[in-house]
């Protein structure tokens, strides 16, 4: 199986620095197939037999282990990653308006391990504006900012959803997806 993981919070800001020469070695070592890393973000594609819980679990055991902190990691399968790459949830003429006010990326998806409760995923609600969108599917958030993520107090507030999370691009889901198929 195909599967696609998403390191968070490696190489940003100086912190947590990890070559990705290095990263494919660890996981080569740890005996999954035809490792490929995409940009310094933390961004790997693999073959590998297991689940996915066990193999998140083991991926984030020896990561911490080799690297000597604690990465979150999120996988999801070639075929879950098609289906966030399709279910954007918001309308062509919404990102073109979004990406006219904007001089940096609009539409992001934030990926979590698990889905957020109910109750926790309520809490973004007052950070929703005709500036900042969000929609809520299953275990991955989809983002649309008309300014900028940076600015976003929907952004920063993304941890209120009590589970791991971390963000991509649209270009980059594209791009992972691309990978992804081409690997298949």
């Amino acid at each position: 199986m195909i599967y696609i993981a998403l390191l968070r919070g490696i190489n940003v800001g100086g912190k947590n620095k990890v070559k990705m020469a290095d990263l494919r070695t660890i996981l080569e070592e740890m005996g999954l197939g035809r490792v490929q890393t995409y940009i310094q973000s933390g961004n790997v594609l693999f073959e590998a037999d297991e689940e996915e819980g066990p193999l998140r679990q083991r991926l984030e055991r020896e990561l911490e282990a080799r690297l000597g902190f604690a990465v979150a990691v999120v996988v999801r399968t070639l075929d879950e990653w098609k289906k966030v790459a399709a279910g954007c949830p918001f309308s062509d003429e919404e990102i073109a308006e979004a990406e006219a006010a904007s001089d940096a990326e609009s539409l992001y998806v934030a990926f979590m391990p698990e889905a957020p409760l109910p109750e926790k995923a309520e809490r973004l609600s007052e950070y929703r504006t005709d500036n900042d969108k969000y929609r809520i599917d299953g275990r991955d958030v989809y983002l649309l900012f008309r300014y900028s993520v940076r600015d976003s107090k929907l952004a920063i507030n993304l941890h209120k959803l009590d589970v791991p999370v971390t963000v991509r691009n649209w270009k980059t889901v594209n791009k992972l997806l691309a990978l992804g198929t081409a690997m298949a």
